[in-house]
C-alpha cells in the first residue's frame, strides 16, 4: 500500500512529552531528539509539492544555535519560507504519535487537496553540524516513502538552498540551479559593479570574516576563484579548529556587541561575522581608541537605501520595512534625512518580506543582520530596459548599476555571503570607509531584557508589537515611564518560544535606557504575571 513504510524502525519514534511547534525557523531541537521529526518533514516536503507541483527545499540546520542541537525547515517555490497554512500541517505531523501518522496524512491529503498518486520533486540542503548528515538521509527516507524524487545538494548554506529551488520553479529564468550557476551569477554582477568604481583605495579591499566556524567559510572558499584577485576576503573561525557558533558568529557578536573570539582586530579594520548557515550579516570595527562599533542590519539597510535612492528614477517607488526593534535613530534617518518611506511591522522576517513586496523596490532588514532588496516584477523590467536602451549615459549607467544590483542580491532569503558583497560593492562605488557608514547617524542607546511569566499568553500586542493591549493597566504605565526620559521609547511582547516577555527600551543616554527598561520589566512583572523574584536593577 501506499503507507507500507510510513511506520518505520524505533529510531523514528516520536519521544514521549516532547511537543514541538513549526515557527519562524522551523523546528529546532537538540539534534538527538530530531530523526523522526525530519523524517516526518521529508514526508510533508513530499506532499507539499504534490499539492503545488512544483520543487520543494528542505534545509537541515539550526543557524546560531549551539552545535549540538540541529533543525529543519521547509523552503516554498519560489524560495519563500514554508507557508503558514501548512506551518500547522508539519507541526500535526511531528507530534502525531507512531499510529496515528497514517491518518494525519490522509487528513492533510484531504484538507489542502493532495493527490498521492502526482509526482513529488524536493531539493536538500545541510550545514556542517556532525549530526546533519544522518538526519537528511532521514529526510530522504520520508521522501521516498512516498515515491518522491529528490536532489541531495550536501553542504550549502541555508540561501544558497532557497536560491535553488527559485531557479528550479522559475525554469531557470532566476538562475542556474547549481552552486556554480550562483557563485557565476553574483560574482559576475560584483565584478561588473566594481569596473564602474572609480576609487582605488588599497586599503578599503581588505575585509575580514568571521565565518562562525559553519558552511558560510566552506562556501565563500569555493567562491573565491570567481573573484579577480584584487578582491581580499579573509576568512576567520573556518570550522577547522572550533566548534560552530562558540564565541563567535553574528548572533554572538550582536547580543554580547564584542568582537568574536578567533579574529584579532586592527584599529579600522573593516570586519563582519556571518551566523552558522550564512542567512544574517553585521559589520563592525575597532576605532584608534580600541572601542568597538557595531554596524548592524539597520545600518545596512540605511547604506543600501542611499545607493538606491541616488540611482533610481523619481518614479519608482521605493520603502524600507522594518520591526519596532529598529534603532530610533535609523528610522528618523530614513525618514527625515533621506525622505524614504519607512513601515513597521510584526518580528519575524516573513512579516518583512511580506510588506517588501508592495513596492517596486523593498528593503527589509532586521536589526540581527537578516534582510534582502525586493524589486517587483515591473522594477526589473523596466530598470533592464533602461540598460540597455537609455540614450542619455548618465542614466544609462545608473540603470546598469541596478541591474547588477539586482543580479547581486537574493531576493529569496536574507542571504550573508550576498548581502556582503552589495555592502562592499557601495563602499567601493561611494569611497565611503567603515567609519565614514558608522558615522551616519549615531545609534540611541537602547536595552533589551526579558521578565519570566507564568504563561505569556496574558500579553496581547497592537500595531506591530508596539502597543500592548492586555494586560489591562500595562500600556498606561510604559506610556507613563517613557514621558520620563528624552528620546526615549519601549515596548513589550511574548517570546515566540518561551513563557517570557521581551522588553526593549531607548532614551538619550545608555543610564536611562537601562532605568527605563528596568522600570517598564518591574511593571510587566507586577501586571503580567512574573515568575520567581522581581527584576533588579541593571
Amino acid at each position: 500500500g501506499q503507507f507500507s513504510g510510513v511506520c518505520r524502525s524505533k529510531d523514528n519514534t516520536s519521544h514521549e512529552g516532547v511537543s514541538l511547534a513549526y515557527g519562524t525557523a522551523g523546528f529546532r531541537a537538540r539534534a538527538e531528539l530530531l530523526d523522526h521529526v525530519v523524517f516526518r518533514m521529508g514526508l510533508l516536503a513530499a506532499l507539499r509539492s504534490k499539492a503545488l507541483a512544483a520543487t520543494i527545499g528542505i534545509m537541515v540546520t539550526a543557524s546560531h544555535n549551539p552545535e549540538e542541537d540541529n533543525g529543519v525547515k521547509l523552503v516554498d517555490p519560489l524560495g519563500e519560507m514554508l507557508h503558514p497554512s501548512w506551518e500547522e500541517y508539519a507541526t500535526q505531523l511531528a507530534n502525531a504519535e507512531e499510529q496515528e501518522l497514517q491518518k494525519v496524512i490522509t487528513e492533510i491529503c484531504q484538507k489542502a487537496a493532495v493527490d498521492l498518486h502526482k509526482d513529488a520533486s524536493v531539493f536538500i540542503g545541510r550545514d556542517t553540524r556532525p549530526s546533519s548528515k544522518k538526519l537528511s538521509q532521514s529526510v530522504i527516507d520520508g521522501i521516498q516513502v512516498l515515491g518522491g524524487q529528490y536532489h541531495d545538494y550536501g553542504l550549502v548554506t541555508t540561501p544558497q538552498l532557497h536560491y535553488m529551488v527559485c531557479c528550479q520553479n522559475t525554469q531557470g529564468q532566476y538562475g542556474k540551479a547549481t552552486l556554480e550557476g550562483y557563485y557565476e551569477k553574483l560574482s559576475k554582477a560584483f565584478m561588473e559593479l566594481m569596473k564602474q568604481s572609480h576609487c582605488s583605495g588599497e586599503s578599503q579591499k581588505h575585509l575580514k570574516i568571521d565565518c562562525a566556524n559553519g558552511i558560510g567559510a566552506l562556501k565563500l572558499s569555493e567562491m573565491k576563484p570567481y573573484f579577480p584577485p584584487e578582491v581580499l576576503i579573509h576568512i576567520y573561525n573556518d570550522g577547522t579548529k572550533e566548534k560552530l557558533n562558540h564565541l563567535c558568529g553574528a548572533d554572538f557578536v550582536k547580543v554580547h556587541q564584542k568582537p568574536p573570539g578567533g579574529l584579532d582586530m586592527k584599529p579600522n579594520e573593516r570586519c563582519c561575522s556571518f551566523d552558522g548557515d550564512a542567512d544574517r550579516i553585521v559589520y563592525y570595527y575597532k576605532d584608534t581608541a580600541g572601542h568597538f562599533h557595531l554596524i548592524d542590519g539597520d545600518k545596512i539597510a540605511t547604506l543600501i537605501s542611499i545607493f538606491l535612492k541616488e540611482l533610481l528614477a523619481k518614479d519608482f517607488k521605493m520603502a524600507v520595512v522594518q520591526t519596532a526593534y529598529a534603532n530610533g535613530n535609523s528610522t528618523r534617518y530614513l525618514q527625515e534625512t533621506l525622505k524614504v518611506p519607512v513601515h513597521c511591522v510584526k518580528t519575524g522576517v516573513k512579516h518583512l518580506h511580506h510588506k517588501a513586496q508592495e513596492f517596486d523596490v523593498g528593503v527589509y532588514f532586521e536589526a540581527n543582520g537578516h534582510g534582502t532588496v525586493l524589486f517587483s516584477k515591473a522594477a526589473e523590467t523596466k530598470i533592464r530596459q533602461l540598460a540597455k536602451e537609455e540614450k542619455d549615459d548618465e542614466k544609462r549607467e545608473a540603470a546598469k548599476m541596478l541591474e547588477n544590483m539586482i543580479d547581486m542580491i537574493n531576493q529569496t532569503v536574507g542571504d550573508a555571503v550576498s548581502d556582503m558583497l552589495v555592502i562592499e560593492a557601495i563602499l567601493a562605488l561611494k569611497g565611503l570607509t567603515v567609519q565614514q557608514w558608522d558615522a551616519l547617524y549615531t545609534d540611541l542607546p537602547n536595552r533589551l531584557l526579558k521578565v519570566q511569566v507564568a504563561d505569556r499568553r496574558v500579553i496581547d500586542t497592537t500595531d506591530a508589537e508596539r502597543r500592548a493591549l492586555t494586560p489591562p493597566g500595562l500600556q498606561e504605565k510604559i506610556d507613563a515611564l517613557v514621558k520620563k526620559y528624552k528620546l526615549s521609547r519601549a515596548f513589550v511582547r511574548p517570546s515566540g518560544t518561551e513563557d517570557v516577555v521581551r522588553i526593549y527600551a531607548e532614551a538619550d543616554t545608555q543610564e536611562n535606557a537601562d532605568a527605563l527598561a528596568h522600570e517598564v520589566s518591574l511593571a510587566v512583572f507586577h501586571l503580567a504575571g512574573g515568575k520567581g523574584a522581581p527584576p533588579q536593577p541593571i
